[in-house]
């Protein structure tokens, strides 16, 4: 029998969280026999009594004495889950409980199945300008079509997950670090077309703030995973523009410049860094692998 762990980080979420709970426990309990699941809710220090409506609803609570991010309410769910199957949703209405089946079935074969909202579905236009950025960097740096790289709608094999829990940061980008993790891990990813509902309540996100903080993100994991992709791009601009200034000066002064040189040199330091970082980065992995 396998059993799913249904988690949802939740913060003064309690006018949307009976609702959601409900169609849960309705879709649930249409599953096939073989299998149980367990809905944690994490309360991440709210003051409007979610975890009371969650513990009347029927649901699991975890708690934070104070507000410590979302992030951190999925690591201490993941923690705490005891399915071989992690779901993770939104507790503010975003989701269709509904959708659950779907990401469920589409589960064997892979380690991770996204729920990627569709194009104007959940999200305004200056979002899905963000997130059509942050996917392209993120296809860039995995070599492989990244559909939604921010979606919190996701079913993932526990062990997996477990392996990159210290990895993950306690804001709202931990859906960035888990996907380029699994994709740079080897482990298969799959992504399944959603219709994301408007939220119940005022989002939690700051564009700018939480916008700087997923390019950063996206930054440090591919430095960790796959640093070529950082340093090499950025040894060859610095080697165009050592050979381009040298032509221009060769052609106007005659001269080979101190700014060509240092173009050159910051090339190949970029070059050697990227090639150190890519040792240290196959040493952790292998670790990684070493500690399942």
């Amino acid at each position: 029998m396998s059993k799913i762990t249904l988690i949802l980080p939740a913060k003064n979420e309690a006018a949307a969280l009976s609702g959601v709970l409900g169609r849960l426990h309705d879709v649930l309990s249409s599953r096939p026999s073989h299998e149980s699941h367990e809905i944690i809710v994490v309360d991440d220090g709210s003051d409007d009594g979610t975890a009371e409506v969650a513990a009347a609803a029927g649901a699991r609570v975890e708690s934070h004495p104070y507000s410590m991010g979302n992030g951190a309410a999925i690591k201490t769910g993941i923690r705490a889950a005891r399915g071989d199957v992690l779901l993770m949703m939104d507790a503010d209405g975003q989701h269709r409980p509904e959708d659950v089946p779907m990401l469920l079935d589409a589960l064997p074969g892979y380690a991770m199945v996204v729920g990627a909202r569709t194009r104007g579905t959940g999200t305004g236009l200056h979002r899905g300008v963000a997130n059509w950025i942050y996917n392209s960097l993120a296809s860039y740096v995995v070599k492989r079509p990244v559909d939604d790289l921010t979606s919190g709608f996701r079913a993932m094999d526990a062990r997996a997950a477990r392996r990159f829990v210290y990895l993950l940061p306690n804001t709202f980008s931990y859906p960035t670090t888990i996907t380029l993790s699994f994709f740079r891990a080897g482990l298969p990813v799959r992504y399944v077309p959603i219709e994301a509902q408007t939220r119940v309540g005022k989002s939690h996100i700051k564009l700018i703030r939480d916008g700087s903080r997923f390019l950063l993100i996206i930054l440090k994991i591919s430095t960790i995973f796959s640093p070529l992709r950082v340093f090499l791009p950025m040894s060859a601009a610095a080697f165009v523009a050592g050979a381009g200034w040298y032509a221009y000066t060769f052609v106007t002064f005659h001269q080979f410049t101190g700014a060509s040189q240092l173009a050159f040199v910051l090339s190949v330091l970029l070059f050697v860094l990227g090639m150190i970082s890519e040792q240290v980065a196959a040493l952790r992995f292998d670790r990684s692998e070493d500690d399942r």
